[in-house]
């Protein structure tokens, strides 16, 4: 009788596990119908290696040195593969754990103690030992299931953060390469201009000497070529400062950077299309915030299990003896099993306040969740924006230079035939100088603005930057978050 209620028992425990705790279900988000600066004639191409699309394979070169050499992106990686191993850790204890082990030694009793040994009997002995031990709680209320939805949920959220990296990585990269280009025309600028008004300051000195001009206009043109020699060290320094801080992201020591295409010869890729609902499979960080709240909703459950009887098995088998030859013969043989109950009686309020502290944690995890949503849309909006006005910009501004061209040509000539004087020059240099400049910075805001977009929208371009490289430790184990 007590084997077969034994019997009984175990089938219910077996059978009849529930799992407490709230079930994750996705929060209802509310998403724009649609972007408010959407490009109407732009592709998808939010799911392929954009960068390639600048045409210009030293930056391809750059980003695949930076997505194998960068640091924090084999940090992030490496903390992979740490969550990886805990949810593994934690979702041991689901089922039986199981020991062996054995001892031999040599032991020898006293004569003279409480209960001394007959005479004639030899006081020292050997002693063998083989054991098998096992136990396993019964995961009757979902503890450890629940415990395993939220390692696994973490493991998720680390990988989507490594996902993250990957895209500030790779945006990173290309960002800082179309700013070195962009410093490296305002120099070939800023170089031309110092020549060309080098020029100029010498041939005004013969003309001061004999007397053709005043020295008025001999010292404005040279205030002019000192204006465009004073620029050359901060363009050289910020190109340094550039060059160093790009190699960072390349993982190596400072050094100078290779070039390719002018910012003039890179083409502008397209801008990808989606709808603003997208983003919530598209953006890395959205599921990793996702996952952050699965986590705490199942730790919920976690705690909750805490109020309700563990249950566990216990056995054990072996062999003892004193004599090696005996060690396996059936009279050496001993075991033991059993169930083990306990049962939370009073706990001062512990267990309640590990309930509360879970809701509490995955409130947080909730409205972190939501605003990172709602952050993602604004990013998309202000770089879809940006995009739309630099361009606006950018041909203003190539008009412009091309006025101003003209008004510098037509204003040599008339200072030539003396219908002018030089300051209509000056003013007509000084501003082509200084548009031209502006020209190449906004060349520089219009492909930052690329970049951002492709950054804020994410996308499987963020999977395929990984796979240039390594294969995401996730999927290569056989998980698909």
């Amino acid at each position: 009788m007590p084997k077969q209620s034994l019997t009984c028992l175990l089938l219910v425990l077996l059978t009849g596990c529930m799992t407490v705790g709230p079930d994750y279900q996705r929060p209802e988000v509310e998403t724009p119908a649609t972007w408010r600066f959407e490009d109407e004639e732009a592709r998808v191409f939010a799911d392929t290696t954009w960068w390639e699309r600048f045409q210009d394979s030293v930056l391809t070169h750059l980003v695949e040195t930076a997505l194998r050499e960068n640091k924090d992106l084999r940090i992030a990686t490496a903390r992979v593969e740490e969550f990886f191993g805990r949810y593994f850790a934690t979702r041991g204890n689901q089922f039986p754990f199981v020991a062996g082990g054995g001892s031999a030694g040599r032991e020898r009793v006293t004569e003279e103690g409480p209960s001394p040994i007959a005479s004639g009997v030899d006081s020292t002995y050997d002693l063998y030992q083989v054991f098998l031990g096992a136990s396993w709680e019964l995961d009757f209320w979902g503890k450890f299931r629940r415990a395993s939805e939220s390692a696994q949920a973490e493991l998720f959220s680390t990988e989507e953060a490594r996902r993250t990296v990957v895209q500030t990585l790779v945006s990173a990269v290309a960002l800082s390469y179309v700013e070195l280009r962009a410093l490296d025309k305002q120099l070939e600028i800023t170089l031309h201009t110092a020549g060309t008004r080098r020029e100029t300051l010498a041939i005004f000195k013969l003309r001061f000497d004999k007397g053709i001009i005043s020295e008025v206009d001999l010292m404005q043109a040279d205030s002019e070529y000192e204006d465009a020699l004073a620029r050359i060290p901060d363009l050289e320094r910020a190109i340094g400062q550039l060059e160093n801080a790009l190699s960072v992201l390349l993982g190596q020591n400072p050094g100078p950077i290779p070039r390719g295409l002018t910012i003039d010869q890179m083409a502008l890729p397209d801008i990808p299309q989606g709808l603003p609902s997208d983003l919530l499979e598209r953006r890395p960080d959205i599921r990793q915030a996702e996952q952050a709240l699965v986590a705490a909703n199942a730790r919920i459950g976690v705690a909750k299990s805490l109020y309700f009887p563990s249950i566990s098995l216990t056995g054990d088998f072996g062999h003892v003896s004193t004599e090696f030859s005996d060690l396996f013969s059936g009279s050496a043989k001993e075991w033991g099993f059993g169930v083990d109950l306990n049962v939370p009686i009073f706990t001062a309020g512990r267990i309640g306040g590990e309930v509360r502290a879970a809701e509490a944690s995955q409130k947080q995890a909730l409205q972190a969740y939501l605003q990172t949503i709602q952050n993602a849309f604004r990013e998309v909006e202000d770089a879809l924006l940006d995009r739309t006005k630099s361009g606006q910009r950018l041909a203003a501004l190539g008009r412009q230079v091309k006025a101003l061209r003209k008004y510098a040509s037509l204003a040599w000539m008339r200072y030539d035939e003396g219908y002018t004087s030089y300051l209509e020059v000056l003013d007509a240099e000084r501003s082509l100088f200084n548009v031209e400049l502006s020209y190449t910075s906004s060349q520089n805001a219009l492909f930052r603005a690329t970049v951002n977009t492709y950054k804020t929208m994410g996308g499987d371009w963020v999977e395929a930057a990984t796979q240039v490289v390594t294969p995401p430790p996730v999927k290569e184990a056989g998980f698909i978050p």
